[in-house]
Parts: C-alpha cells; structure tokens; sequence
C-alpha cells in the first residue's frame, strides 16, 4: 500500500487492555467459535493464546 492510500484507511477501534481485563490480568475473546485468552505478563507485555 502506497503512503498516500494510507491515509484513506478507516480508523481501527482503541481498547487499553486494562479495561479487556476488568483491571485483573487475563481476558477471554471470542472470534467465531474459537475461544482466546488475553494475558498481561508481569514485564507489561500481552500475551494471546488459543
């Protein structure tokens, strides 16, 4: 994609993965009928696992 196409991009939803967890450490989220997990690691990175 060109720079300039990028700019015509629809912007993309913004969640703080502290609001996912509910201020805990771990979040479930569906896609379809699979099921994730979404974890906050003690070095503040983010984990997701199936």
């Amino acid at each position: 994609m060109a720079p300039a196409d990028r700019t015509r991009e629809t912007p993309c939803p913004l969640h703080r993965a502290e609001e996912l967890t509910l201020g805990g450490r771990t979040a479930k989220i569906m896609l379809g009928d699979a099921l994730y997990t979404l974890r906050i690691t003690r070095a503040g990175k983010l984990i997701l696992t199936k």
